[in-house]
């Protein structure tokens, strides 16, 4: 059976504590019996300064405060004191330090109080200098990386801000790094980051002494900081590239974040980094434009890009929304309650998507939930949501092996598509030349018919003409088509970079990752909101889809709505003699089912990521 550490301690506390106690109580004067008077002490012990310890904080105390076993002078001259010997008397006084010590390294190694607080008898209130502290745990400890240190050199000119050795160990809870778990624990990552943040997110102490804040705040929303923060062991702190002891500006040659060293330090996480690798910038601000520049017109034209495609496709959907339910109220008012009547067979099934369609949508509706259920908790990682997603999903190392995964499928359903596109515009006959296959209407190309019907549908929107029909493809179904193709070059590209940096620090600069978060995490972000907003409205929430489009999972479309909707295809088709090879034969009844439940629980998983997307904005 496992035990872990915190439990451990709570059985030695406990055992021990009892121990102690119980020899207390045995050693405790029997009821009666007169306890031994300060004076008798004085008359033999002459080498105690009584003077000093009148002055020492333990002077109010008397001998036999911490001497208890001593009850009879004759016993006492010739046995002497145990408590001397054998029990460390201070723990009856300091039982919460004690416990401390207990459980401590110091403690497994003989380490008794008066090791490190010198002679009890005499002992004075600590006036908190720091280098007391050092000079202390210099007795037994090596401590020349520390001496050497931005830290250590603080402390030696006085500095009470500056980390001593007890602001990072605890003064009595010394534990050995290695008793805390091998390389990647919890308890390891907290003393390599969390010890460090709670001086330097520290605005008023780094400011009096001119350290800028700025580390710990790019350390949190970095890709390293953000998952430590979720809990993940193996996230690079503060101390796994600046040392624990031997810290040192950048400009030391010894220091491990020397321009000389990098290479060694970025190593010790990402075995065949290079000089590319290492000009990487971990603590870099895109809103800092005087030293950032790159990172800040990225950051401008990924928000640019944000804002834009939003405005317009969210004015759009309004408009849409706006006129398409009150032209269905109007229908309704004029008493227009069946409008398919005129249409014979009215539910004849028509094919529109074969089967290459459907799985290739299966495979990008699952990865993208997959991808945007993993990367959410990382973007909005102040949410309160965020940690409790990220352990739904197992831990931030569970989430990133899901997030690769899925984004392994978006690679084989988006090479797929490529590889049909290429073979329908090169090599399938259709008696077409190229541009005519590249702009004609069986093409998901834009050309000019797309222009025309955008103008449609606005003249539409503001009650200026009848609701517009269309051809094989709308404008709006091509941008969602496209939309992966640029997806793939800025999600799918930056990911690759961050997916394998060591590979491509072979021959791209470090910082070239810098701007592939920001580009990966906004393209991430436009996708998420575009398909959970505009695409969930134009395909399934507005009249005539509502609740849910089911035309992708079936394949098939009833007469009524290929007639009215694709008006333009149908006149094509029957001009040529092939409307009747797109008839099909009804979906089987399972098939109708489980596609309806895939749908639906996709649906309202894309509308429950759109809430959290919010509730993050506003916890951030």
């Amino acid at each position: 059976m496992k035990v872990n550490a915190e439990g451990l301690r709570h059985v030695q506390y406990l055992g021990l504590s009892m121990v102690l106690w119980a020899a207390v109580v045995l050693a405790w004067p029997p009821a009666g019996q007169a306890s031994v008077d300060d004076s008798q002490c004085i008359e033999c012990h002459d080498e105690i300064d009584y003077e000093a310890f009148g002055q020492s904080v333990h002077g109010r105390n008397a001998c036999n405060s911490c001497h208890f076993d001593v009850i009879d002078i004759a016993d006492h001259e010739t046995c002497g004191s145990k408590t001397q010997e054998k029990i460390e008397t201070c723990h009856r006084c300091h039982p919460d330090e004690g416990r401390d010590h207990f459980a401590s390294v110091h403690m497994i190694n003989d380490i008794k109080c008066a090791d490190c607080h010198s002679d009890a008898h005499a002992i004075m209130k600590w006036n908190g200098a720091k280098q007391d502290v050092v000079n202390m745990c210099l007795g037994c400890h090596d401590g020349e990386a520390y001496q050497t240190s931005v830290h250590g050199r603080a402390v030696a000119a006085g500095s009470d801000d500056s980390a001593a050795c007890t602001d990072c160990h605890s003064p009595r809870g010394v534990h050995r790094v290695e008793s805390l778990g091998e390389r990647g624990t919890a308890e390891y990552r907290a003393l390599h980051t969390d010890t460090c943040h709670r001086c330097h997110a520290d605005t008023a102490m780094m400011k009096r002494n001119r350290v800028p804040t700025i580390s710990v705040l790019t350390y949190e929303e970095s890709y390293h900081g953000k998952v430590e923060g979720m809990g993940s062991n193996l996230a690079a702190g503060c101390a796994d590239c600046h040392t624990a002891h031997a810290v040192l500006t950048r400009d030391n040659p010894a220091s491990s974040i020397h321009p000389d060293n990098l290479v060694n330090t970025c190593g010790e996480c990402h075995p065949g980094s290079s000089i590319q690798f290492a000009q990487y910038l971990p603590h870099a601000d895109h809103a800092d434009k005087e030293n950032f520049p790159i990172l800040y017109y990225t950051w401008l034209l990924m928000t640019t890009l944000l804002v834009s495609v939003f405005a317009v496709f969210w004015i759009h959907t309004f408009l849409w929304w706006r006129k398409a339910y009150w032209a269905r109220r109007e229908h309704l008012l004029a008493g227009e309650y069946d409008h398919h009547h005129k249409i014979e067979q009215p539910l004849k099934p028509y094919r529109r998507f074969n089967l290459f369609d459907k799985v290739m949508h299966l495979l990008m509706a699952v990865s993208f939930l997959g991808l945007v259920i993993s990367g959410l908790p990382l973007k909005f990682h102040a949410a309160p949501w965020a940690g409790a997603l990220m352990q739904l999903l197992g831990g931030p190392d569970m989430a990133g092996f899901i997030h690769r995964l899925c984004a392994g499928v978006t690679f084989v359903y988006f090479g797929s598509v490529f590889a049909y596109v290429v073979y329908y515009l090169g090599f399938k006959n259709t008696g077409e030349t190229f541009l005519q296959k590249l702009f004609g209407p069986d093409s998901l190309f834009p050309n000019l018919r797309d222009v025309a019907d955008f103008r449609a549908m606005f003249q539409w929107f503001l009650g200026r003409r009848e609701e517009p029909t269309f051809e094989r493809w709308t404008y709006w179904e091509k941008f969602d088509f496209l939309a992966v193709f640029w997806g793939m070059f800025a999600i799918g590209g930056s990911g690759l970079l961050l997916w394998f940096p060591e590979f491509f620090a072979q021959f791209m600069p470090g910082w070239i990752f810098n701007v592939a978060i920001i580009v990966h995490s906004d393209e991430a972000l436009l996708a998420t909101g575009f398909i959970f907003t505009v695409h969930f409205f134009n395909t399934h929430f507005r009249p005539g889809k509502f609740p849910m489009d089911m035309v992708i999972f079936r394949g098939n479309m009833p007469k009524w709505e290929f007639m009215e909707e694709r008006a333009d295809w149908v006149r094509r088709l029957e001009g040529t003699g092939g409307l009747d090879r797109l008839q099909a034969r009804p979906v089987h009844p399972l098939t109708d089912l489980v596609s309806h439940l895939f749908g639906f629980s996709a649906l309202a998983l894309g509308l429950v990521c759109i809430g959290l997307i919010v509730w993050g904005f506003l916890a951030h």
